[in-house]
């Protein structure tokens, strides 16, 4: 393996919010508008060097693309857990895209690997100005209020495409730092232990005055 980590990001949002081309633009620099929805699941690939406190770390990021039609969910849940960060899509110039964040985030709580999983949220399509309906006021609102990263971003242009995967991905080295660094105990969906809570691995005490 010439790669220090393996890092797998799943771009979750309503169908037509530009997924696939979000991720096109990462990769490969190129913007094609005739992408059509993705049936499934796909995935794209990409190396990289990311620095981290001071050192640079050899990263082998898989982007995991899912469909966003209502009848594809049951399929896509079950990568929620694989996953290590998210992408969260909505298109500003469709306030439904928007809306459904919300239950987005819920599915995200129900099978992602813990409760409050590292999401960025992006306002895709900003280039289109012209047809813009949510407001940047109103979406970094939403994102305050959630504890989620918020960028604009486009899929045409390449506006934030890099730094939104970068803000990710900075936010999943400091979750497996921590993890390492506080011991996660298995069956508690990524939460680090808290002080408090028993040891489940040491021996029951026994109640006898024997």
């Amino acid at each position: 393996m010439d790669y220090d980590y393996l890092i797998k990001f799943l771009a979750l949002g309503d169908s037509g919010v530009g997924k696939t081309s979000f991720l096109y633009q990462y990769t490969d620099g190129i913007f094609n508008a005739r992408f059509i929805s993705t049936v499934g699941i796909d995935f794209r690939e990409k190396r990289l060097i990311h620095q981290y406190k001071g050192r640079n770390h050899r990263i082998n990021l898989q982007l995991w693309d899912t469909a966003g039609q209502e009848r594809f969910r049951s399929l896509t849940t079950a990568f929620y857990r694989d996953a290590m960060g998210f992408l969260l899509l909505f298109d500003l110039t469709n306030e439904k895209s928007f809306l459904e964040i919300r239950n987005w985030i819920e599915q995200l709580r129900m099978h992602a690997y813990c409760e409050a999983p590292d999401i960025v949220l992006c306002g895709n399509k900003a280039d289109l100005e012209d047809r813009r309906i949510i407001s940047e006021w109103r979406a970094k609102d939403f994102a305050d209020k959630h504890g989620l990263v918020y960028l604009e971003t486009s899929a045409a242009t390449g506006l934030n495409v890099a730094r939104a995967i970068e803000a990710l991905l900075e936010k999943v080295m400091v979750r497996m730092e921590t993890a390492v660094d506080r011991a996660l105990l298995p069956g508690r969906r990524g939460r680090p232990r808290d002080l408090d809570d028993p040891d489940l691995y040491s021996p029951p005490t026994s109640s006898c005055s024997c």
